[in-house]
């Protein structure tokens, strides 16, 4: 529960520490005392956006802090969840707002996220205001209110893990078929391509060894005149290149006997001279080999044209790009043919998911069907004592046409407050008042079933008065016995008078200007503020005495 709140320099408000207590609680004030500012302030406790406007005027910064009692409430996970200090009694939320725009938040001392933040605030308090009210015509509130007293988080969970993969392997399927659509569109090109690659049956290395060949072939006549002559010059007759190197041998080998240096001459002489013959066959052989030779020289050009044009075409620089996209062509066509076995495959499967969804989603609508009969009955015993004698409420469950992440349940809440009045959408024939009473009624179940520390009414009573009124406040009442604090922002004394704890929000105007306080009334201050509420600023005998009736005062 909510144990104290600190407010500093927070729009109208200076200072403010106030503490509160269990059970039900009620908040009266005159309107723009400051009653929205204090609900404002636990707003950004609960991670609401901060507004540098919300700051005094002359402050720097604004800071909002509440201690919260949350023993038995089980909220041990959360801290262990989100690495936050635990403290099994007490639980302080802070936040500061600075003019400069930027806000910290912390938990237990620890900066927190205002993610973090939202996260336990919705385990901690449900402020429940007038607008509020206009949810009850959301079919997602209603659907909630229906799995809150379904109790069936386990399964509504399981069923959304399913349902995730489910559209996770449509969206699959989808991104397949357009692909493959694409793909198929673009087939006849890729498979012509490819097949042009294909039938120019391209080689590595086999550009730079045609290019080769074409220049020799083009100067086949000039080649070949160059290395018969050469070949002369080696070893033809006369006084050829190998005839001399031999003499000059021969002359220094007929000295090696009688000079020594001239052995090593002979030896380098011997091997030029080897060098020199294997150089003058390897001419000869060459000059054999080149012949002019126009019908290959064509081939060689065509080849070499094809390959050019090949790259012009692709936009490529060299044979080995070529070929590498002939592979990326064909891998392309290989996964055009395999599509078809992967759609199948995934079709299948997501054919199975559906059958498990719908599966679970009727496990779902069971749970449910027993919550809405549950409803139902409670409601019209909620309601009857709240001035509605032919009250009739329904829950319509009807099935969606597909399913969607919460189920198959389209579900509709049904009013009808006059006797033999046909039954319609509650938001859409329920009055002010008759809202507010079907929704306390509503929060009243919901409390029951769930573990929420402090709910805070701020002026639920909106549209309703005097003995209505009086049992709307016995409700509250009866939710704050069941450890809960509940508290109500209200204006009608008969809420008022049956609060445990009664405090006041008013304003003071001062030199520095106005300032919003709250403070917890005595029983004579009680009796003087419901006095007010009941005959306005004149007090007189008779309301003071209403007054002291309502609170269960003897009239003194």
């Amino acid at each position: 529960m909510l144990q104290s709140i600190f407010i500093q320099n927070y729009a109208l408000i200076d200072r403010l520490d106030i503490s509160f207590t269990s059970g039900f609680s009620v908040i009266t004030g005159e309107t723009g005392a400051g009653k929205s500012i204090i609900l404002g302030a636990i707003g950004l406790l609960l991670g609401q956006r901060a507004d540098v406007k919300a700051i005094k005027k002359g402050a720097s910064k604004c800071i909002v802090e509440a201690k919260f009692h949350i023993a038995n409430y089980g909220m041990e996970p959360f801290f262990t969840d989100n690495d936050i200090e635990f403290d099994p009694d007490e639980c302080i939320l802070r936040r500061e707002v600075s003019e400069n725009g930027k806000s910290r938040a912390f938990i237990n001392d620890t900066p927190a996220s205002l993610a973090q933040m939202r996260l336990l605030g919705e385990k901690l308090i449900d402020i429940h205001s007038q607008h509020q009210n206009l949810l009850l015509n959301k079919e997602g509130f209603q659907l909630n209110i229906l799995d809150i007293l379904a109790q069936d988080e386990a399964i509504l969970y399981g069923y959304q893990q399913q349902f995730c993969t489910y559209k996770d392997v449509c969206r699959e399927l989808d991104e397949f078929i357009q692909k493959a659509e694409k793909s198929r569109q673009d087939e006849d090109y890729i498979r012509f391509q490819l097949e042009q690659l294909e039938e120019a049956e391209l080689k590595e290395n086999e550009q730079e060894e045609l290019e080769a060949e074409a220049e020799i072939l083009t100067h086949a006549e000039e080649i070949k005149a160059g290395l018969y002559r050469a070949g002369q010059l080696a070893d033809g007759e006369g006084n050829s290149a190998l005839s001399m190197v031999k003499e000059c041998m021969q002359a220094v080998q007929g000295i090696s006997n009688v000079y020594q240096q001239a052995e090593e001459w002979s030896n380098r002489l011997n091997s030029c001279y080897i060098e020199l013959k294997d150089i003058s066959h390897d001419i000869e052989v060459a000059a054999e080999a080149v012949d002019f030779n126009p019908s290959r020289l064509t081939y060689v050009n065509e080849r070499l044209n094809l390959i050019y044009n090949l790259q012009q075409k692709h936009r490529v620089n060299n044979i080995a790009e070529l070929i590498e996209l002939t592979e990326k062509y064909r891998s392309e066509l290989d996964a055009i043919t395999s599509f078809d076995d992967r759609i199948t495959e995934l079709n299948r499967k997501k054919e199975d998911l559906y059958e498990r969804v719908i599966q679970m989603a009727a496990v779902l609508t069971e749970a449910r069907s027993k919550a809405a009969r549950y409803i139902e009955e409670q409601m019209e015993g909620l309601l009857i004592p709240l001035g509605m004698p032919n009250v009739r409420f329904a829950v319509e469950m009807t099935a969606r046409k597909e399913p969607d992440a919460k189920g198959m349940d389209s579900i509709s809440f049904l009013f009808s407050a006059n006797k033999n009045g046909m039954l319609q959408n509650v938001a859409s024939i329920a009055s002010g008042g008759e809202i507010a009473r079907v929704m306390l009624s509503l929060k009243a179940m919901i409390a029951g079933a769930v573990k929420l520390p402090t709910i805070i009414f701020d002026e639920i009573d909106t549209g309703v008065s005097g003995s209505i009124a009086e049992k709307m406040a016995l409700i509250m009442k009866q939710m704050g016995e069941q450890n809960r604090q509940v508290i109500s922002i209200t204006h009608l004394p008969q809420i008022a008078a049956r609060g445990i704890a009664h405090y006041k929000v008013y304003k003071e105007d001062t030199e520095n200007g106005t300032n919003s306080h709250i403070r917890l009334l005595n029983t004579e201050e009680r009796v003087k503020e419901i006095a007010n509420m009941l005959s306005g600023t004149t007090l007189t005998e008779a309301a003071l005495n209403n007054a002291r009736a309502l609170l269960g005062l003897e009239n003194t």
